[in-house]
């Protein structure tokens, strides 16, 4: 065992780079690393270092200043460092001009997110909609070949279509772009019909950031196992699972979860999963309370849900993690006014509870307050399920 471990491939390891802007404070942009370095550990890169530049206008030519680039590159060279990995998006010029200075492979957070998707990819829906939003973002940027570096191809962020020689025609790009797109009609016509004969048993969708703990209480509302990992983005595929309470039977979706600038193209690329989302009756907002960042998170999902055409569905907000929640306690003789990190449990149960009518405080993993849940859930689709079939009333 000793010997295989010390032959495992090294994981490459990236710098990751931030920018302090008009519209994003210094400590936004530390959490927001903190994600992409999440992402990056996801995608199987190994964060090395941080950097961080102040401006107000990104550089047309290299997004940062001249002198923090030549900072990045004393590091990569010192560090002998893989790869560059930007939390915004870079245009082509950008892309090659930071690559010719650095002498690396530079992603930015698309690409990164693009990459994992590919990784996480498992059915042939998954596989085509993920590699269609690939080549979408590729066709612009194929002048951006890497010939000083054909030795490192296969890495992270050359997943899935990658940059191959053969490919830098822009006409058979379009032209896989028009077959995949074919092919995704075929398959959302399909899903469409499944979805259809499903018959009008009332549908809720769990829906929420990456990583707050959808699948793991699928897992317990519907007794299945549905894959679940400390990963962002585990679950591509939408899990639909029949759910019995009490004596009501509805439907459940898991789906996958939003993260801060999700991919324009991803979001076409996935619109018969998203539309699982769309055409439910409730949706089920899963929160993960533990998060230092969770009140922007939840912003987050309520915009990406207002952009699919969601946002006017009746929602139950589920605060997850309660297992994992801390916070510090102020001393009884201080005066001034509390902090967000001062609020207790159930400082926030009477803070949202206020302002929402459904809100639920459990843990998934521990089991902790799911029958309130399966309560809540089970008077919200019958108060659906009465209206659909009003003179069905053998169920209650």
């Amino acid at each position: 065992m000793g010997d295989y471990w010390d032959h495992r491939p090294q994981a490459e390891t990236a710098v990751l780079i931030g920018v302090i802007g008009k519209d994003q404070t210094e400590e936004e942009t530390n959490e927001y690393l903190d994600e992409l370095a999440f992402l990056a550990e996801t995608a199987g890169v190994a964060p090395s270092g941080f950097f961080t530049q102040k401006i107000d206008t990104p550089n047309p030519r290299t997004f940062i200043g001249t002198g923090k680039l030549q900072e990045i590159s004393a590091y990569v060279e010192e560090n002998e460092i893989d790869l560059a990995i930007f939390d915004d998006e870079l245009q082509p010029t950008q892309l090659r001009n930071i690559e010719r200075e650095l002498k690396i492979r530079i992603l930015d957070r698309t690409t990164l997110i693009l990459d994992i998707f590919a990784q996480r990819a498992k059915t042939s829906h998954a596989k085509v909609q993920v590699e269609l939003a690939q080549y979408q973002y590729l066709l612009p940027r194929l002048t951006r070949m890497w010939t000083h570096l054909e030795r490192q191809r296969g890495g992270i962020g050359l997943r899935g279509p990658g940059e191959t020689e053969i490919e830098t025609d822009r006409r058979i790009i379009r032209d896989k772009i028009s077959r995949l797109k074919e092919q995704l009609v075929k398959i959302d016509q399909q899903m469409s019909n499944q979805r259809k004969n499903r018959g009008k048993m009332v549908q809720v969708a769990l829906v929420g950031y990456t990583n707050v703990g959808k699948s793991t209480l699928m897992n317990q509302l519907s007794k299945s196992e549905v894959f679940a990992e400390n990963k962002l983005f585990a679950t591509l595929d939408t899990t639909v699972r029949k759910v019995v309470i009490g004596n009501l039977p509805f439907l459940v979706s898991d789906t996958v979860g939003f993260i801060r600038k999700l991919p324009t193209h991803l979001v076409e690329s996935f619109k018969s999963t998203l539309d699982e989302t769309r055409e439910s009756d409730v949706l089920v907002h899963v929160v993960d309370i533990s998060h230092s960042n969770y009140e922007e998170q939840i912003k987050v999902v309520e915009h990406t849900l207002e952009e699919i055409g969601a946002g006017d569905k009746p929602v139950i907000m589920v605060f997850n993690k309660i297992d994992n929640f801390s916070y510090v306690k102020k001393d009884e003789d201080d005066l001034t006014p509390g902090l967000r990190e001062n609020l207790s449990l159930d400082d926030l149960r009477r803070q949202w509870s206020n302002d929402r009518r459904n809100v639920v405080f459990i843990s998934a993993l521990k089991k902790e307050n799911i029958d309130h849940l399966k309560d809540v859930l089970y008077q919200t689709v019958k108060e659906i399920h009465v209206k659909r079939y009003p003179y069905n009333d053998l169920l209650y």
